[in-house]
């Protein structure tokens, strides 16, 4: 059953045609009748569509009052459409005004990139740190960052991970800057001052390995003069044991040193590592007969070598990352648990996986492993002698090789450390 206005139509149509045909019946002719009637009918409606384009047109804004039937409800439909479309232009003119007040309020710099790199619009943070203008709209952001590391970061693609580059605008600033998808297919490239971090690291790493070397030496006369109180044959009972304690600590803090020393030439020295041939299988059957000689070791301690490449890196720095994932795993793996060292080819990676039975990691604190100093279980770490910063040094040794740490664990189950080597760093031995 039609309702609404368009039954209204039918009923008039059908009185109209009604009409005519009883007009035609009357009078003769019911044919001619007809078809003035449907002319009529036609006419009337024309004018109505005359009438919706002409307001449509001339913009005004109230819709004309005289129309009937199925035109004052089209008239009705449209005029609230359009009322509805300007309060929407309204809000979402306020939104972009309150977007571009944010925008110029940011002291990042915010480059919007369409998929060709050509730039969209940027905020006035952009202009002051890359040096980039309105009027630079619409030309590729290459033509005004040349640097040539730059455009290679940006042509791979690699999207989140932050670049630094110096600002064209002043040498004396470093930028960290960061591209994201935006959008279906645009890009947003954010830049960020960080000149002052960068100075901040480098007055924290130079007072570390300064204060580290200036420790050394007092240390290295402490620890002389204790090794003669334990030599010391005559040294009273009673002080047996605490001088024991002191050497302990003393050569813990000489440890803690050593791996702060080692770790201030890692971060200071930002090239990659060097291409030296660097026999693994060797490293690990030496890390291997290091571990079954540890009196406190697990029952099981393994080696599978799977393949007989070798890296190209700092033998070094090789052996001491290795070492210390696998004292890692070796110091909290209880004595009927067990240790597997693979050495292995996975794909187009070279991978070094260290797999144990031992306590696990909570996976909140997987993130932080790498950090210095850091430790899940602090008691714990510190009655086993460890530095907090074996981990910090495996990870900048793997960066300088352009490989990666993955740690899998579960608590009460076990971990798994991976360092996964590109297959630039691989080669092969000559046996």
């Amino acid at each position: 059953m039609i309702r609404g206005p368009w039954a209204y139509v039918a009923v008039r149509l059908a009185i109209l045609v009604g009409a005519a045909l009883l007009a035609g019946l009357v009078f003769g002719q019911p044919v001619v009748w007809l078809l003035l009637a449907l002319t009529a009918y036609v006419a009337w409606h024309l004018y109505h569509m005359w009438r919706l384009e002409k307001w449509l047109r001339d913009r005004s804004g109230e819709p004309p009052r005289d129309a009937y039937g199925i035109w004052g409800y089209i008239f009705a439909q449209v005029y609230h459409l359009r009322r509805r479309s300007r309060q929407r232009k309204k809000r979402l003119s306020r939104v972009l005004k309150e977007f571009r007040k944010s925008t110029r309020a940011l002291p990042d710099g915010g480059v919007v990139l369409s998929p060709d790199n050509e730039v969209a619009w940027l905020n006035p943070a952009a202009e002051a740190l890359l040096g980039l203008r309105k009027e630079d709209r619409g030309q590729r952001v290459e033509n005004f960052l040349r640097d040539p590391d730059f455009v290679e970061y940006l042509r791979s693609g690699a999207h989140g991970r932050a670049f630094r580059m110096t600002s064209p605008q002043n040498p004396g600033v470093t930028l960290s800057v960061t591209v994201v998808p935006y959008g279906k297919t645009q890009r947003l490239l954010l830049a960020k001052d960080v000149t002052h971090e960068i100075r901040l690291e480098k007055v924290r790493r130079n007072f570390v390995a300064n204060a580290s070397h200036e420790l050394r030496s007092p240390l290295t006369v402490i620890t002389g003069y204790l090794d003669g109180l334990t030599a010391d044959s005559e040294l009273r009972g009673e002080w047996q044991e605490p001088v024991a304690e002191m050497c302990r600590q003393a050569n813990r803090m000489q440890r803690i040193i050593e791996d702060l020393l080692t770790l201030s030439r890692l971060e200071s020295d930002g090239t990659e590592a060097p291409r030296e041939a660097v026999d693994v299988p060797g490293i690990l059957a030496v890390l291997r007969k290091e571990a079954l000689a540890r009196t406190d070791r697990p029952g099981s301690v393994e080696l599978l070598l799977e393949t007989d490449e070798g890296l190209l890196g700092a033998e070094g720095e090789l052996f001491s990352a290795f070492g210390n994932v696998v004292n890692n795993a070796l110091k909290y793996t209880p004595a009927d648990g067990s240790v597997e060292m693979r050495w292995s080819r996975d794909d187009a990676t070279l991978c070094f996986r260290v797999t144990d039975t031992g306590v696990g990691i909570p996976p909140e604190a997987i993130p932080r492993l790498t950090e210095r100093f850091y430790r899940v279980d602090k008691g714990r770490d510190r009655a086993r002698g460890g530095t907090g910063l074996g981990l910090a040094i495996v990870k900048h040794v793997l960066q300088r090789h352009g490989a990666v740490l993955e740690v899998e664990s579960e608590p009460g189950r076990g971990s798994a450390f991976t360092c996964r080597f590109p297959e630039e760093r691989a080669t092969r031995l000559e046996r």
